[in-house]
């Protein structure tokens, strides 16, 4: 008999949470070897905690992603991190448009200030609500919109996808008459 103690609800937790955890560290970081590095990371944290968090384990799971994230950040801040390749030369081009979006999304995620990626990245990747998204960063609400709103007018600029116009219909025209006109 299985119980939720048992080593294997973490390993179906894995196996089923793995691929969006690894994508969610991805735009956190914007490299695929220090998401893997942070998953592995978050990973290991998550099972030395698996009793307490076995309750919750997603949210406990992008509780830990965000925190040692901004601790990456924190570190990166102090001492640069050397790449593994330099690129000296100009990215490979790609035709297609896809892969071009998706290059200049991730140069302008990589540009956001930590709180207003990650805030970007939980609330419209991750698809959290906006409490969820102050739980998890621990901050109030009203921090996570205006993170938000910076990080997404931030990305609109370096996307050079301009504001976004906001349409309202036009409000309907009544006929205007003077009250005394209509007396007769």
């Amino acid at each position: 008999m299985k119980t939720d103690d048992d080593p294997d609800s973490f390993d179906e937790f894995v196996r089923s949470r793995s691929t969006a955890l690894l994508r969610s560290a991805y735009l956190l970081t914007t490299d695929r070897h220090a998401a893997e590095d942070l998953l592995q990371d978050v990973l290991e944290r998550l099972y030395a905690k698996w009793r307490r968090a076995r309750a919750a384990p997603d949210t406990y799971a992008r509780k830990i992603l965000y925190n040692r994230a901004v601790d990456r950040w924190r570190l990166r801040g102090r001492r640069p991190e050397a790449p593994l390749g330099e690129r000296t030369g100009p990215l490979a081009v790609d035709h297609a448009d896809g892969v071009a979006v998706r290059q200049s999304v991730l140069a302008a995620l990589r540009a956001l200030p930590p709180r207003q990626r990650a805030a970007v990245v939980l609330r419209y990747l991750d698809d959290l609500s906006e409490a969820e998204t102050a739980q998890v960063m621990g901050c109030s609400v009203g921090s996570v919109k205006s993170h938000t709103a910076r990080g997404l007018a931030r990305l609109r600029e370096q996307t050079h996808l301009g504001p976004v116009e906001r349409r309202t219909p036009p409000l309907p025209t009544l006929p205007v008459t003077h009250p005394l006109r209509s007396i007769r």
